[in-house]
């Protein structure tokens, strides 16, 4: 930490700080109770954030539940991922309009952004958008939407200090503390009686917005407990393996009938691609009016697990459930290391809560590495 951009706001300043935020006219975006779930909706102040609310994840299983205090980052992870603001689920590319001379001309769609604040980005979820920008940044394949969408957004990070049941982000080197990617990043204190958050500035923009909210240096003792509160969440995480091996052992195990044992009970519903928050495989779907005077050019979200994803002329490639299951699992621990030089899963556990059949894919990757290694 830079000691000089270390410092201690209390509710009070972290309401001023979205204020200042609003006021550079960003839309602010953060956890929020929905119904029976915390979501990333738009929020205009603290008064929206989940306060006194937290989350119990296991293989399968959501639920809401009262933490019995006032901590207003409490919660584990949304449903889904801050994946969908940046790169949409859907969204149109063009459209095309008949003339009078009988031919076409085309509409190309205007990118329009908002500036995003987004608040409370765990570090897995930062981790994510980093690894996005490798997939969307490329300069020789580089998306204008997502490239102005994340010039135009401010991040709020927020460190982990109650890890839920899902969690396996120590594993994958990603979590729970924010290292860097962050324009401001928060770690939450209740002691005492007394609520509070550690603030530490990482860019530019995040010393611009806290010009003048209410703050001061916090004192070594506070920074102390901040890090002692991030290294017992690193220590309370329960599902682990070891990654060094995955990628090997997976790629020895592609023909193994064990795949077929393995998703006997997926339903290939697609949850696992949707509320991951590195996938981003889309499809392209071309629409007309009833009378033929107008078409649109829709991109929107696709999983590959689905049997139409890789359909070509004469059928699937990959017909099977295991074919695909295994392709989606490799694709995150072993071919994404291939393509960008890392893994494409962070740990966010969000896979293995959202499975209605509670499949962990932290299991499954312990089964292929003791076959291997039996």
């Amino acid at each position: 930490m830079d000691e000089s951009e270390v410092l201690r706001i209390d509710l009070g300043g972290l309401d001023a700080l979205l204020k200042n935020l609003k006021e550079m006219e960003y839309k602010l975006i953060g956890p929020k109770v929905s119904g029976s779930a915390i979501l990333y909706e738009e929020i205009s102040s603290i008064d929206d954030l989940p306060r006194g609310r937290g989350d119990e994840q296991a293989p399968g299983r959501y639920r809401l539940r009262d933490r019995g205090d006032q901590m207003l980052f409490g919660y584990t992870s949304a449903l889904y991922s801050w994946r969908r603001f940046l790169h949409p689920p859907m969204r149109e590319i063009y459209a095309a309009r008949r003339t009078k001379r009988g031919d076409f001309e085309l509409e190309p769609k205007e990118i329009e952004v908002e500036k995003l604040a987004l608040i409370g980005v765990r570090a897995c979820e930062l981790k994510a958008l980093k690894l996005l920008d490798k997939v969307f940044l490329q300069e020789e394949y580089l998306d204008p939407y997502y490239n102005a969408l994340r010039k135009n957004s401010f991040i709020i990070a927020v460190n982990c200090i109650d890890p839920g049941g899902t969690c396996f982000c120590t594993t994958m080197k990603t979590g729970p503390r924010v290292d860097d990617g962050y324009d401001l990043a928060l770690t939450e204190i209740i002691q005492d009686g007394d609520h509070y958050f550690i603030l530490e500035v990482g860019s530019d923009a995040g010393s611009e917005a806290v010009k003048e909210i209410p703050s001061r240096e916090a004192l070594e003792s506070e920074k102390e407990l901040a890090e002692r509160l991030v290294r017992g969440a690193e220590t309370a995480m329960k599902k682990r393996f070891d990654l060094e091996r995955v990628k090997e052992a997976l790629e020895k195990r592609l023909k193994d009938p064990m795949w077929d044992e393995i998703v006997k009970e997926c339903l290939m519903c697609g949850n696992c691609t949707q509320v991951c928050p590195t996938c981003f495989c889309t499809t392209t779907e071309d629409y007309t009016d009833l009378r033929g005077e107008k078409a649109w050019r829709i991109r929107r979200w696709d999983s590959c697990v689905t049997l139409d994803f890789s359909y070509i002329v004469g059928g699937p490639v990959r017909e099977s459930p295991s074919a695909r299951y295994r392709h989606w699992l490799m694709h995150k621990f072993a071919n994404w290391v291939e393509q960008f030089g890392e893994f494409g899963c962070v740990g966010c556990g969000r896979c293995i809560t959202w499975c209605p059949v509670g499949i962990d894919i932290t299991e499954i990757i312990s089964k292929v590495m003791e076959a291997e290694s039996g």
